[in-house]
């Protein structure tokens, strides 16, 4: 399977993040709710390789602080006021490409995630992750490797498929005859092959060869399946 580039990438093996070995990783908490930013402080601060150099409460603040403090990790949220997150880590990416950011959000929406790791995000994880799963996310960010939360991966996986899937059953439907349409369509409606024949004045070999064309080209392997697909493009109403 081959997924564009800036999904594939967050589709490694995650390993613990590493050992600390002295390094203090510089950390700025971006979130508009105080209450949320004093619960990470307190969480991250227990930790000896972080170092909260600072806070801020909306996308504007944060940019300035990063400039200025130069932090190895932002760690945001992605619906504040003022700036939202994702244009806000399209602009620390621009000013600051080796600081990693990860999205710590509520928001599970396939289009929300794509938009955010487009933008740059090196990790995407929801509020509702135990802390183990925040920690271990950070350590492999700061890493070099990227994080996404086991169920917005399977959303990517999932939706990826399904449009996949969709641009592959449109390619082969383009591929059929006007005289193939024509003789999905009488299937569909519940003719046997001899009645397909009698109607188009062919023979019933003729119409079975046709039959035989549209489960290859279509990938479809039986009748009811046929019929599925013929209700779905409109050829036989429901």
């Amino acid at each position: 399977m081959f997924l564009p580039e800036e999904i594939a990438r967050f589709f490694t093996h995650p390993d613990q993040g590493g050992t600390f070995m002295g390094q203090k990783h510089r950390v700025i908490l971006v979130e508009d709710q105080a209450i949320m930013r004093e619960g990470l402080r307190a969480l991250l601060s227990e930790f000896k390789e972080f170092d909260i150099v600072g806070e801020a409460e909306d996308g504007l603040i944060a940019i300035k602080s990063i400039e200025k403090l130069q932090p190895d990790l932002v760690l945001t949220d992605l619906s504040m006021p003022r700036m939202n997150g994702t244009d806000m880590i399209a602009a620390i990416k621009r000013q600051s490409p080796k600081t990693k950011v990860i999205a710590l959000t509520v928001h599970k929406d396939e289009e929300y995630v794509l938009q955010t790791l487009k933008a740059g995000a090196d990790g995407y994880i929801l509020k509702e992750a135990h802390y183990d799963e925040l920690i271990m996310a950070i350590r492999n960010v700061l890493n070099g490797k990227h994080y996404l939360s086991p169920e917005i991966s399977g959303k990517l996986i999932d939706g990826y498929l399904g449009k996949r899937k969709s641009i592959s059953t449109h390619s082969r439907w383009e591929t059929l005859t006007r005289r193939e349409r024509q003789i999905l369509k009488l299937i569909a409606e519940g003719y046997s092959n001899r009645e397909i024949a009698d109607f188009l004045c062919i023979s019933v070999k003729t119409v079975d060869k046709h039959r035989s064309n549209l489960m290859t080209k279509l990938d479809i392997h039986n009748t009811a399946a046929l019929v599925t697909l013929a209700v779905e493009k409109g050829v036989r109403s429901k």
